[in-house]
This record gives structure tokens, C-alpha cells and sequence, in this order.
């Protein structure tokens, strides 16, 4: 039986209420007649043999590539670096892709007689990953083998000792990156590419960069300029990359591409009612949304955000490919689109998203203000391609609690950011030219960076900057259920329901508005004609 393409619906009075995700929790709306839902594509059918599939991949690569057992020699200095805990979204059952792929990387160096392998998390500015997200992420054989001997490290973007500065483009853009990546006879970079934007030239020109790297393309005119991060030939921050990875190539870096493909099967079998359209929830699936929707408003926001963040996907591979960079990606981006693409007809006055529990930034961790703002306007409004799914000077409306709850051990610079900077200037261009230098300088921020498990000190920056294309592009942007305080902080208007907040947009869009809910997750993205 084929899998059912993504479906946007018109509601009509036989409609039911509407599932919106609202943080650690969800809630049904009735949506106004003549509204449209975007519903996702079913899950693809995953591969039935992934390792060896992961195999073939390595002995039949694409591009300008040997197969992987042709680059394999003793005495040849190997480095493997991977994604960090921010792919896959939620994370997924075990073994994890990673652990797949870097297995079937080291068995073909074993056999090759390759002894001096590394292996390293790509981190940019992200935070250092926790033993048990190591093991994983890489599975305990491949953890036990690296970690104690010190063959397993995290970048460090502020380690001058093992940076190393190649040059600059064409267009004055730095480029400083790990310098044993740098410096290997080959570079295997292991990818999952949760959405269009992931992989390519961006695995090592951002994932391996330093701050004086990164600063180039992670900056307000560079998100403004990118007409959504899915769409390639639209966004200048893929066009940095690409010259930045081009660079690199150029100066003598040898990379072997791996990149993978998930399908949509997000949830366990306890949260299948979130896959489904709502007409054909059966009873269980009306009995499961009411018994978990009960539980989780009686439960304390922290137990609730503990049972989220416990849930393991069983989103699986769909397709692996290796070899030259840019040969690998084309064909990875078309898996992506394969998987979640969705035709639309048309903008929207108002474009309505219930926002979850989960972003790259806050596994394991909490959603803070500046984390909703960015997984909204930064994310969720970029699921699209050709134009945004609503119009210039739109309305979009977010249902999420955004409380002003800030993990200080992750997010230190955001708590600094949300109280210093925010209550100055709501402005992505003024805050880049009056506040990110002190902050990315900052040496206590720097230290935590590096010694513990917190974001650097730049961090918050960018995320703000992510919404700098919606920001531009939209009249108001309104949250439903978000703390009042809060959601003003962020220059955002707050609502207290749906039909409040429908209220507040008509005086933005008019009366009698067009509205159109993406129905996220299951990730999609909207080709918009």
C-alpha cells in the first residue's frame, strides 16, 4: 500500500477541532470555516537493510570519490567527525544513525590498517554533549573504544591550538576550522540532514568553524537575505557556505561525504494520534489525546518537559549517500523533499503553528523565550519554498506557553541576553552592532563554553538573528497562552485564545482574513506556488 502524500485541507462545519501543539502539551481548536491545514506526508518506507545499505554507499560513492576502502591506508592520519545533539529531532531509537555509519567507517579503516582514527562531534557554538548522549548518539562499542584513550573530542571553537586559519574567500569571509580535521589525509564527515538546510558544505564550514569564521554568514544580513534556509538558491546563508566549503576543498582538505535521510515516523505508538488527521482519530486515539492532555496540565512544567524529552523517535533511514560534497547533497535535498514536501496554492493573511516541546537547542534541555522566537520565525516560518506561506505584512500567530524559564547551565548568555539586550532593543541589526561583540568575547561565558555544557556566550545572537527574514516580512506576530510578560519582551503581542488572537491580527490583515495552520511536526516543508 503507497504511503498517502501531504493534503492541505478546507474546513467546512463537518471539521473537527484542530490539534495544536502548545509546548510540553497540545490543545484542539476550532478553526474558522474556509481556514486551510497543511498536512504532512506519510512516513516512507524505511530501508530494510540500512548497514548494508550504509555499505554500498561507501563502495559506490558519488562525485569525484573513490570508494571509501581506496582512501584507506596504514599510517594515514583519519578523522570522523558527526552531528551533534541536535539532529535528530526528537532523538532517535537506538542504535542511532551515527552509530550505524561510524561502525561501518571503522571496520572498512580496521581492515585497511588505519590506527591513528579521531573522532569528533561537531559542535560550532553548541554545547558539549554529555557522556550518555555520546554513547547514544555512537553506540557503547564505538564510545568504550574512542573515549577513554581521548580519540573522541568535541570541537572548541575558542581552542587556538587546534584552530588553524586557511584563508579567506573571495568575499573577505574568514575561514578558521578544526585543525586536525584540517590537517587529516581524510576528513570523513557522518551527516543526518533532519531538513533541506542540513549538510552540504555547512557539515564542516559551520559544524568545524570558530566564532571568526561563523560570524560571516551567522549575522542579521545574512538571515534577512535568505528567502528561507530550505530553499538553496534563495539563501545567502547557503551561498557562504558554499563558498566557504569550496575554499576549503581548494586548500588541499579531503573530505568524504556521508549523508543520510529520515522519514516522518516522529512519534511511538502511545503518541500515534499526533501523526494522524484528526477526522480519523478512532477511540482510542480521541481516549489517548484526552487521558495525556488531562495529565499533562495537572503535571508541574518540569515533570512534563521530563516525560517529552524521554520520548525516543522511531523515525528511521531512508536513503545514504557518500562521496564529493556538493554530488552527495543534491541527491540527499531531493530524498528531503521526497519526504515532506507539500504543494500549496497560494499565501495567507494569518498562518497559525502550535510549537512543541522540542528544537535543535533545548534537547534535554528547556525551551526558553529566545529558543520559541527562533524555533517560530526562525524555523517553522522557513518551511517553505519558492514564497513564505504567508504574505508580506501577514499575521503569525504561535501557541506555545514561552515562559521565562532559562536553563543556567545550558543557556547562561540567554538569561544575559533576555534581561540586558531585549530590554533595549528588540532590533536584530542594532543588537549585532551594540551588544554581540561583548557578549562573544566575554571570557566567563567562554569558560563555561569550554569547560562545562553551556552554548556560547554569542549564542542567543544568532538565534535572535534567525528571525530576522520573519521579522521584516511579517506586521505582527502574536503567541497564544505565552506568559504576557514574556512574549512583550520579545516584541511579540500576547493572546490569551485562538479567537483573542484572531481579533488582534484583523486589525493588521482586515476583516474576513485568509488563515492557513501548518500542522508541525511531522516536519514538512511547503512548496508554495
Amino acid at each position: 500500500m503507497s504511503r498517502r502524500p501531504g493534503f492541505v485541507l478546507e474546513v467546512d462545519k463537518s471539521t473537527p477541532p484542530t490539534l495544536f501543539w502548545n509546548g510540553e502539551g497540545f490543545t484542539l481548536e476550532t478553526l474558522p470555516e474556509g481556514s486551510r491545514v497543511i498536512y504532512a506526508p506519510e512516513p516512507m518506507k524505511a530501508l530494510d537493510d540500512p548497514y548494508g545499505a550504509i555499505r554500498h554507499a561507501l563502495l559506490h560513492p558519488v562525485g569525484d570519490r573513490d570508494p571509501l576502502p581506496a582512501l584507506l591506508h596504514a599510517g594515514m592520519k583519519l578523522t570522523i567527525c558527526f552531528d551533534d545533539i541536535s539532529l535528530p529531532l526528537p532523538p532517535m531509537e537506538s542504535p542511532d544513525i551515527r552509530q550505524m555509519v561510524i561502525e561501518t567507517v571503522l571496520d572498512m579503516a580496521a581492515d585497511a590498517g588505519v590506527d591513528d582514527v579521531m573522532l569528533i562531534a561537531a559542535l560550532a557554538l553548541h554545547r558539549r554533549m554529555t557522556e550518555d548522549e555520546l554513547r547514544h548518539a555512537l553506540g557503547d562499542r564505538v564510545y568504550d573504544a574512542f573515549a577513554p584513550h581521548g580519540l573522541l573530542t568535541q570541537h572548541d571553537a575558542e581552542d587556538p591550538d587546534n584552530l588553524i586559519f586557511l584563508g579567506q574567500t573571495e568575499a573577505g569571509e574568514d575561514i578558521e576550522i578544526n585543525k586536525r580535521a584540517a590537517t587529516s589525509d581524510l576528513l570523513i564527515y557522518v551527516n543526518i540532514n533532519l531538513v533541506a538546510m542540513d549538510g552540504g558544505h555547512k557539515s564542516v564550514a559551520t559544524g568545524l568553524a570558530s566564532y571568526r569564521s561563523l560570524r560571516h554568514h551567522h549575522n542579521p544580513q545574512t538571515m534577512q537575505h535568505s528567502r528561507s534556509f530550505m530553499d538553496a538558491p534563495a539563501s545567502e546563508l547557503h551561498s557562504s557556505n558554499w563558498r566557504m566549503g569550496r575554499f576549503i576543498a581548494e586548500a588541499g582538505v579531503k573530505i568524504f561525504q556521508i549523508e543520510t535521510t529520515l522519514n516522518t515516523d516522529t512519534f511511538p505508538s502511545s503518541f500515534a494520534f499526533l501523526q494522524k488527521r484528526e477526522w480519523e482519530w478512532n477511540v482510542r486515539d480521541r481516549a489517548t489525546y484526552a487521558a495525556t492532555s488531562k495529565s499533562l496540565r495537572a503535571a508541574p512544567p518540569r515533570l512534563a518537559r521530563q516525560i517529552f524529552h524521554s520520548i525516543e523517535s522511531p523515525h528511521a533511514m531512508t536513503s545514504v549517500q557518500a562521496g564529493e560534497v556538493e554530488a552527495v547533497h543534491a541527491i540527499t535535498t531531493e530524498n528531503v523533499w521526497k519526504q515532506q514536501g507539500v504543494d500549496v496554492q497560494g499565501q495567507t493573511d494569518i498562518l497559525t503553528l502550535g510549537l512543541p516541546y522540542i528544537c535543535p537547542y533545548n534537547v534535554n534541555s528547556i525551551m526558553n523565550p529566545i529558543l520559541v522566537a527562533c524555533l517560530g520565525l526562525g524555523y517553522f516560518f522557513n518551511l517553505y519554498r519558492g514564497k513564505p506561506l504567508v504574505r508580506q505584512g501577514g499575521v503569525l500567530i504561535l501557541r506555545h506557553p514561552t515562559r521565562p524559564e532559562f536553563h543556567p547551565g545550558h543557556h547562561p548568555s540567554y538569561i544575559d541576553f533576555y534581561e540586558q539586550v531585549l530590554t533595549q532593543t528588540v532590533d536584530p541589526v542594532a543588537i549585532h552592532k551594540q551588544f554581540e561583540e561583548s557578549f562573544a568575547t566575554d571570557p566567563w561565558y567562554i569558560h563555561l563554553y569550554r569547560t562545562g555544557h553551556a552554548y556560547h556566550g554569542v549564542h542567543p545572537f544568532y538565534m535572535w538573528y534567525w528571525c530576522a527574514h520573519a521579522l521584516e516580512h511579517l506586521g505582527r506576530v502574536i503567541i497564544v497562552g505565552g506568559d504576557p510578560k514574556a512574549v512583550r519582551r520579545l516584541g511579540f503581542s500576547p493572546a490569551s485564545s485562538l479567537n483573542d488572537a484572531l481579533e488582534l491580527a484583523s486589525d493588521v490583515v482586515g476583516p474576513s482574513p485568509t488563515l492557513t495552520h501548518l500542522h508541525a511536526p511531522p516536519i514538512m516543508m511547503a512548496d508554495v506556488h
